[in-house]
């Protein structure tokens, strides 16, 4: 299963280009492209266009789960692993950061490997669905947020920890004090790993398949409409990812920020 062609009844306006006997395209430049398809993409969010509305849900629900998870799993892997001494620490630290470096295509290989039919987990039929790629994209967030998280608690000053134990503290209430300090970094760590989600690709391609009404989200839409040669469309769509994005951060900026002088 891959990569379905878009119906007609099922996407936005297609823009059609123009052709003449040589098979030469006639249509606008590369500037009429991107006026059309910021003026489609307007129309398309602010028309109530139902393709474009599920499509932008669909990739804010597999990148608010991803980012959800790799929260919880995150902070308090980059916790323990900033706040003890132990064996092979500097091997889990630099493999943490590895992992921030690491391809999402190559994420999604390794995914699609153990995911497939013949792979260890193809008994719980995840490929090609919204679960398998919300795997996927964890497996990208949960090194972002824990490397960032680990860096931002190695600058805490270690008597700061100290000070708060010696008041009588239990490892939850430390958790949560340490978690307030280093609030301002962490949630530059959240936007980092949500911008990082959002915008990938190869992941998502590869174990969602890019199927239309199920797993199509719109990096996957972006890439079919180019490969279509529909530019149009795809600079549509892009546009609507840059306005949910910048959406997105802007919120998370507002919180940022309000922290920062609490």
């Amino acid at each position: 299963m891959g990569a379905a062609e878009v119906p007609n009844s099922a996407a936005p306006t297609v823009f059609s280009a123009e052709r003449d006997d040589a098979g030469s395209r006639r249509g606008g430049s590369e500037l009429d492209y991107i006026i059309r398809g910021i003026v489609e993409a307007f129309r398309l969010l602010f028309g109530g266009d139902a393709t474009t509305y599920e499509i932008a849900l669909r990739s804010l629900r597999v990148a608010g789960s991803a980012l959800a998870i790799s929260l919880v799993l995150g902070v308090p892997l980059g916790m323990v692993v900033a706040l003890n001494q132990f064996p092979l620490r500097r091997l889990v630290v630099a493999s943490v950061n590895t992992g921030m470096g690491v391809p999402p295509v190559v994420v999604g290989l390794v995914v699609a490997l153990f995911l497939w039919r013949s792979g260890p987990f193809g008994s719980l039929h995840l490929m090609y669905t919204v679960t398998g790629m919300v795997i996927a994209q964890v497996l990208i967030a949960l090194p972002i947020i824990a490397g960032l998280s680990l860096a931002a608690l190695q600058q805490l000053d270690a008597g700061f920890r100290l000070q708060i134990l010696s008041l009588g503290a239990g490892r939850f209430r430390l958790f949560l004090l340490l978690l307030r300090e280093i609030r301002v970094p962490l949630m530059a760590a959240v936007m980092a790993a949500f911008g990082g989600i959002i915008s990938e690709v190869g992941a998502v391609n590869m174990v969602g398949g890019n199927i239309i009404g199920e797993t199509q989200v719109l990096t996957t839409g972006i890439m079919q409409y180019v490969g279509m040669g529909e530019f149009a469309n795809a600079m549509a769509l892009g546009v609507v990812l840059i306005i949910l994005s910048f959406s997105t951060n802007y919120a998370m900026t507002v919180i940022q920020q309000r922290g920062r002088h609490e």
